[in-house]
């Protein structure tokens, strides 16, 4: 009986053991999982932002060319009215 006992106790730990290291490999593989989602997350996450980035730099580009092209709109505008300006003041002036 006492055999019996002491065996039975055995398979009991070994199979505690065993359990436990069964558990501590599933962590390992959780871990390893969770790893690889974060290092996926944070490749996405960083290419939404060079591609937010990049989106950026194109608009800025694109209102910097559109603000250029105004102000040069605006020059060449002023400049015809400061011709148009100094030829009158020239003609009241010739009179």
């Amino acid at each position: 009986m006492k055999k019996i006992l002491l065996s039975t106790a055995f398979i009991a730990v070994l199979i505690c053991f065993s359990s436990s290291l069964t558990l501590v490999s599933c962590q390992d593989k959780t871990k390893d999982m969770l790893d690889q989602a974060k290092d996926a997350v944070k490749e996405e996450v960083n290419a939404t932002f060079d591609s937010a980035a990049t989106k950026a730099k194109v608009r800025l580009d694109s209102v910097k060319e559109k603000a250029k092209s105004r102000m040069d709109s605006v020059k060449i505008k002023s400049a015809n009215k400061m011709e148009e300006a100094a030829k009158k003041l020239r003609e009241s002036v010739n009179q």
